[in-house]
């Protein structure tokens, strides 16, 4: 099939990167979101996708709206049978839905209709799913609740963070993405329609502020939330009245802290919770490098019963 990819960031690097190397499919152009200012110099930078695209001379479309006159009409020039989407990043208004024949079918990462929305993989961390995936949808207006075309399945690690589990869906979404546009050419799958109410369940971008680790919180909650915000946004707490930034913690079996209280050993720095502590991993006071949590400890001078709010 002649394809139009849309996708923006590294995570959607797998999928085109596959449909490039595919000997049934021709990617045609990608869809990315505009140039965007980055670094010291805030120069213009192409996004991951879009700089693949020009490894490849593969002609790349920026509109600042995916339903703008000149977007759609160069769409239909191009002419493509199904214009596939992984973290594209933008709405798509219905007359641009209806250019392909095949329509839009988006890679998501969970399994639909659990956790549609911006942040699923980091839901599913927060959440304590012991089993997640990948579905890819023919995409309709309402959100992530077009018919599903095939899943894929894999356990969340007991230690993994959203990074670490996206990356891995991304990878064997890649391959469900190529087999679901083989079976659409071949007329051998059928998109079955999600249930219209059971199991939905939404998963909204996360803020800096929703990475605030609570203390008051039993410790898997806050094991959790700290391994769903990492890498991005990052978990953060506050120390002497300054943010300071946290890695992923890991479980305890001691008690006897108050919530937020730290405890300094040798090997190893605790954190009270309203169960058990919690030891912390790397962390990264303002100005100062990322550093072993008992290094930051041994330099801080962290006095008895002080504490992280």
């Amino acid at each position: 099939m002649r394809l139009v990819f849309a996708g923006t960031p590294e995570v959607a690097l797998p999928s085109l990167r596959a449909l490039i190397a595919s000997e049934r499919h021709e990617v045609a152009a990608v869809v990315t979101r505009p140039d965007a200012p980055a670094g010291r110099g805030r120069h213009l930078v192409r996004s991951p996708v879009g700089a693949l695209a020009d490894e490849h001379g593969i002609e790349v479309l920026t509109p600042a709206k995916a339903g703008a006159p000149e977007f759609l009409d160069r769409l239909r020039e191009i002419g493509p049978d199904c214009c596939p989407v992984v973290a594209y990043g933008a709405l798509l208004p219905q007359r641009t839905l209806d250019v392909p024949s095949h329509g839009w079918v988006n890679l998501h990462f969970s399994l639909l209709p659990a956790w549609r929305g911006a942040a699923p993989v980091q839901a599913a961390v927060r959440a304590g799913d012991e089993i997640t995936g990948a579905s890819t949808f023919r995409i309709v207006k309402e959100l992530d609740a077009g018919p599903v075309f095939g899943t894929l399945t894999v356990e969340v690690g007991e230690h993994e963070t959203s990074g670490e589990l996206l990356d891995r869906l991304a990878v064997a979404g890649a391959d469900l993405l190529v087999a679901t546009l083989d079976g659409i050419e071949d007329g051998t799958l059928e998109a079955r329609e999600q249930p219209a109410a059971e199991g939905v369940s939404y998963a909204g971008k996360i803020t800096v502020d929703d990475a605030h680790l609570d203390f008051a919180a039993p410790a898997r909650a806050v094991d959790r939330l700290a391994r769903a915000v990492t890498p991005e946004p990052g978990a953060w707490a506050v120390f002497r009245g300054e943010r300071l930034k946290l890695g992923p913690v890991r479980l305890s079996d001691v008690d006897g802290l108050a919530p937020g209280e730290l405890r300094v050993e040798r090997k190893r720095v605790l954190v009270g919770t309203s169960t058990a502590a919690v030891q912390l991993g790397e962390v990264q006071a303002q100005g100062k490098k990322r550093m072993a949590a008992t290094d930051w400890a041994r330099g801080t001078r962290i006095e008895a019963g002080e504490r992280l709010a």
